[in-house]
């Protein structure tokens, strides 16, 4: 073990026993889904064992360009992003097949994102066209998006659709940070409170209260990073509050939407049908599960996206579940610990707002379906289907890595961020 410690080959190591076990999961989800559907065997074989083929090849570039065991955080996003094409290849080939080049461009997005902010001066050029490209985005959506499932969401392009919300989350958190990292004026400040007031906006004219929620939340945490102010973020969400208690009273549909929460039993067989299922077939699955395709939620509408986790629980077992919570965790401490040590605030700033964007969301699918919280139908990161959401987990994920990135961060202006760093809550 010690020569292992002096060769610098122990970091390997671990990093080879994580992915060993990661795969042995996977084989053992693809023999599942094999099984259920033999007339596409083939095909479930190509796409599952690629996908392993893949997470080896990038854990070897990885330590090859590195020479270290900087493989955690991608390790945990490839077995999220596996969980979830697993989901889908019990669904449908198809489903299987689009999530699989999700996860291709979404890898893709996020070694683009990782190069491009390791210098904080590229970061800062992004920052405008960033800012437009957003509200431009948004606005195209309004105009020419259809009404699906209450709101609007998806771009029809052929036989792939996309959720601009989605992709404007990774914008959101670059903005935030390099405006509230580079704070010399209160001119930054209020240019990135009238892009966050512009952005929640739109999202309200779509109906995309939950995407709305979260927006919201990742402001008020850049914000108190930056500040620290207790006093001014009270102020910043009281008036949210007398705004969304305008809201619920000169639009009632907006309220109906809650009218379950907290009594689905009441509405069993109408507005609290997907909430009751959810608890009652996730709950049959023991610790174990059902078995991988084996479940009923799936025959419940939106069982692939907002009641995902219910779907997990039942087939895959509590343990998956709790171990998919714990994975998320993590992701919130490395984020949390590479913040700490960050080059630069912009780092830390990023890091820690793409980690809570990233939590925030998951305990909104989480603790909705459960009713814990009022059902707001966001989705699970890296696992539900959808290629706009997994590409967007992937781009935020980038924020996390850069900031305990391997590679040698730019030496900062020390006249500029020292005075920055106390301001910054981590």
């Amino acid at each position: 073990m010690a020569k292992a410690k002096a060769s610098g080959r122990q970091p390997e190591f671990r990093q080879i026993t994580v992915m060993v076990l990661i795969s042995l999961f996977q084989i053992l989800s693809a023999f599942c889904v094999i099984g259920r559907d033999r007339e596409s065997s083939e095909n479930f074989i190509f796409i599952f064992f690629g996908y392993i083929a893949f997470e080896w090849l990038y854990m070897m570039i990885n330590v090859i360009v590195t020479g270290k065991d900087y493989f955690e955080l991608e390790a945990i996003a490839f077995f999220l992003s596996g969980i979830g094409l697993t989901v889908c290849a019990t669904f449908s080939e198809n489903y299987a097949v689009k999530q699989l080049i999700a996860i291709g461009l979404g890898v893709t997005v996020y070694l683009i994102i990782t190069v491009l902010i390791r210098n904080v001066r590229v970061a800062e050029a992004l920052r405008y066209p960033a800012a437009i490209g957003s509200l431009i985005l948004l606005a195209v959506n309004i105009v020419f998006a259809k009404v699906t499932n209450g709101a609007l969401n998806w771009l029809d392009f052929g036989p792939f659709s996309v959720q601009p919300s989605e992709l404007v989350k990774v914008a959101f958190v670059l903005v935030g940070a390099v405006s509230l990292e580079k704070l010399l004026s209160n001119m930054s400040l209020t240019k990135y409170i009238l892009f966050s007031l512009a952005c929640v906006g739109f999202l309200f004219l779509m109906r995309d209260f939950g995407t709305a929620l979260i927006f919201f939340f990742t402001f008020i945490l850049i914000a108190y990073m930056r500040s620290g102010d207790i006093k001014t973020i009270a102020l910043i969400c009281s008036g949210a509050l007398v705004g969304a208690v305008l809201i619920i009273a000169f639009k009632p549909y907006v309220a109906n939407r809650f009218a379950a929460y907290r009594h689905v039993w009441d509405y069993m067989d109408s507005i609290g049908y997907q909430q009751t299922r959810t608890l009652i077939y996730s709950s049959s699955g023991g610790l174990f599960g059902l078995g991988i395709g084996e479940g009923k939620l799936r025959n419940i509408f939106a069982a692939s996206t907002d009641l995902v986790f219910g779907v997990i629980c039942e087939e895959m077992g509590l343990a998956t579940g709790i171990t998919v919570l714990i994975a998320f965790a993590c992701i919130g401490i490395f984020a949390v610990r590479a913040a700490k040590g960050s080059a630069s605030s912009f780092y830390a700033i990023a890091a820690v707002a793409a980690a809570g964007m990233l939590i925030f969301q998951l305990s909104l699918n989480v603790f909705g379906v459960t009713d814990l919280l009022p059902l707001t139908g966001v989705t699970m990161p890296f696992i539900s289907r959808g290629g706009s959401s997994l590409i967007c987990s992937w781009g935020l994920l980038a924020y996390i890595r850069a900031a305990g990135a391997p590679f040698k961060m730019p030496a900062p202006d020390l006249s500029v961020s020292k005075p920055k760093r106390r301001g910054v809550r981590v």
